[in-house]
This record gives C-alpha cells, structure tokens and sequence, in this order.
C-alpha cells in the first residue's frame, strides 16, 4: 500500500468524521483507489491502515505485554522493549523513516499535542492505548533534532496495586526490610522514595501506602495516573498539561495546594520532580505527619542536593530547604536493581541533620550489607512515634 494511499483514506476518514469500522475503511480504501482493487487487496490494505490508524501500531502488541514498561523506537529497524529485565531488541520493524514518523505525529494528536517541523518534540500522555487497563506516557524527537531519525519513547503506566506481602514473597524486600518498613508506616514517618528510572518507586510506594490503617485519608497527587494502592479511603488529584492552545494547565503545585485544603492524614506527590516540593515540605510541616512521595536519585546520600535543585525552581535558597527538610522527612527508601536485574529495596536511610546546619543520610539498612549505623536512629524514632 503506498503512502499516497494511506494519506487520501486518511484524509477522507477526517473529512467525513468516519469511524475506523473495518467497513467504512475498506469503503474509504475502494473510493480512493478508484474502484480497482479486488477483495483480496482491499482486505490487505484494510489489515495495514488499520496498524496505521489505530492503536499504537505496529508497538501495540508489545504494550500489551504483561511486565513491559518501556517501548524506544529509534529507527525503522531498532524497536527496544524492556520488559523489567533490561532493554533488548524486539522483532519488529518499521517499512521506513515516514511509517515511524506517521505513528509519532498520530500519536502526539491522540494526545493534544502538536508535532511537526515547527514544534519538532513532544512530551504527552495517552489514555486508553491497548486494552485500556493502562495509559502510555509519549515522547518523541523529529529529526533534524533527533539525528538518527524520528525517536519515538513510550512509557506504560500501569496502576501500581501490588501490596508488601507480594513485594516480600518475590524477593523484592528483605524480612529484615520488611520489619523496618512496618515500624516506618506505623510510626507515621515521612518518607521518600528514591530510584532510577523503572526501578521501581512508584510500586513500593503504593505497596506501603496499601499498608496504611483504613481509617486514614490519604491524597495522592501525581503528574501521571499510576498510585492505585489498595486502600479504602484514597483520593488521588492528577496534573493536566496544557492544551495546543497553551490554556487549561493544572499544574503538581497548584493539585499539592488543593490537597491540603481535603482534610488529608497523609499527603502523598507521586513523583516530586519540581517546585511542588517547596509546598509539600511546607505541608509536611503543618501537622500532617507520614507523608510520602518519590525522588529521581541514585543514593539516599544524593536525596538532599536533588531537593536542593528542585526547590531552587520554587524559589527556596539551600539553607531554607535543609531547614525545612530536617523538619519533614525522617526516612528515604532506596531502590534498584541487583546485579541480575531484578528490581528490590537497596537502602533504607535515616536523615538526620548535621552542625553545619545541613541535612545528610545516615544508611541503616542495606540489601549487601545488612544493619548499619544508622538503624538505631530509625529504630528509636520508630518507637518515638508508634502510637500506644
């Protein structure tokens, strides 16, 4: 099928606000071929606009994957998966440069963003790809800026409802982990997650909050829709980008606001990537004891200069977000991945400030090493804390 063809069924299917029926395509298919094609090639045209028009295209089989978290397209013929053992090469391959960047440009459509040589990225997310059980979070580079050719990047998000017992049979936390995290949870601790990319912060999180009494209102504040803990009283607030006509943001700072107006136990931002984090330390401060949220770091020891940066975007000097830090969160729990692949509980760390005035982690427990200096201060703030 040429791409001409491709681009008049297209361009009818739009005119006439058709549906993508396999019956008003293959209509669309005879109309603008003119009427010469028999049945055998209209039903072969008909299977290849509908990878073209639908779905994710030819990546919707791989999205559809159980385990798989991330599909990279950098070139016709080097479609990468990573299934959570690490990137591998996939089967499938793309006819040409313009069939991927066709699927990039619908996609970005799909997702109320524009990408062409005007606006040559795009970052969105697009809900009801695949089965609908998970949206896809979308970035993609036309070349001349992606040199190699049209870069496509697609991230599944998947609701996060595994619980620790689950986390605890796979391996995934250690029993002496384990009982640390119940005292952290029970206690009310404030807590950060942190990892990599696709280390696995966002499913430990929803599995502790999933541990957290019933009778506790917890608000969740996410960039993307994936805490989904198992937990009878959750109320969870998702950012909006804004649309191509620049209106309509709602913004993680703005949703962090709102949160402390719901009456919550427990705040929670999913991923603390801006200056949304000078308004949750601050909530943090105000009372509301054992929230939590999720940092890019590749350390515990990392965790302060990461939030450092970040509350530079909100305008809070160093010296202010140690301040505000020491007073907010007592325990950051550190992910990754073992030397095989799988994803597990490295590090959890006690923070603890410092006679300079900083704040700094002290390790008290570790996937190598086991106990370290730092358990007897999370253990005695534990049992500060516990409630009678």
């Amino acid at each position: 099928m040429s791409d001409s063809l491709v681009e008049r069924v297209r361009e009818r299917l739009a005119a006439e606000s058709s549906s993508l029926r396999p019956a008003a395509v293959a209509a669309a298919i005879r109309a603008e071929s003119g009427g010469v094609l028999g049945d055998t090639e209209v039903l072969t045209n008909l299977r290849v606009l509908q990878t073209e028009l639908t779905g994710a295209g030819l990546l919707e089989p791989l999205l559809r994957v159980p385990g798989t978290t991330d599909v990279l397209v950098t070139a016709p013929d080097a479609v990468w998966v990573d299934d959570g053992s690490g990137l591998r090469l996939s089967s499938v391959r793309f006819a040409d440069e313009a069939a991927v960047r066709r699927l990039a440009q619908r996609l970005a459509v799909a997702a109320g963003r524009r990408l062409d040589d005007a606006q040559p990225w795009v970052d969105g997310q697009l809900s009801g790809v695949g089965t609908g059980e998970f949206s896809v979070r979308l970035h993609a580079v036309l070349p001349p800026v992606a040199a190699g050719g049209t870069c496509l990047s697609l991230r599944v998000l998947r609701p996060a409802t595994q619980d620790l017992a689950t986390l605890i049979a796979a391996g995934a936390i250690a029993s002496e982990a384990a009982e640390l995290i119940a005292g952290i949870i029970e206690a009310r601790l404030a807590f950060l997650v942190s990892g990599g990319t696709g280390a696995g912060k966002t499913t430990l999180l929803a599995a502790m909050l999933g541990a957290v009494a019933g009778s506790e209102r917890i608000v969740c504040v996410e960039d993307a829709s994936e805490l989904a803990p198992p937990h009878p009283h959750l109320v969870r607030l998702v950012a909006r980008a804004a649309n191509v006509e620049g209106a309509g943001e709602v913004t993680m700072r703005q949703l962090v606001r709102q949160a402390l107006r719901m009456r919550p136990d427990r705040i929670v931002v999913g991923e603390v990537r801006g200056a949304e984090v000078v308004d949750l330390l601050a909530a943090l401060n105000t009372g509301h004891d054992g929230g939590a949220g999720t940092v890019h770091a590749n350390s515990p020891a990392e965790v302060p200069a990461r939030l450092e940066a970040l509350a530079a975007l909100g305008g809070l000097d160093r010296a202010a977000l140690h301040s505000q830090l020491a007073a907010a969160v007592q325990v950051v729990v550190h992910v990754g991945r073992s030397v095989e692949g799988a994803r597990r509980l490295d590090e959890i760390a006690v923070l603890s400030r410092v006679d300079t005035g900083g704040v700094h982690a002290v390790t008290a427990w570790h996937a190598d090493r086991g106990r370290q200096g730092g358990q007897e201060q999370l253990r005695a703030l534990i049992d500060e804390r516990r409630r009678p």
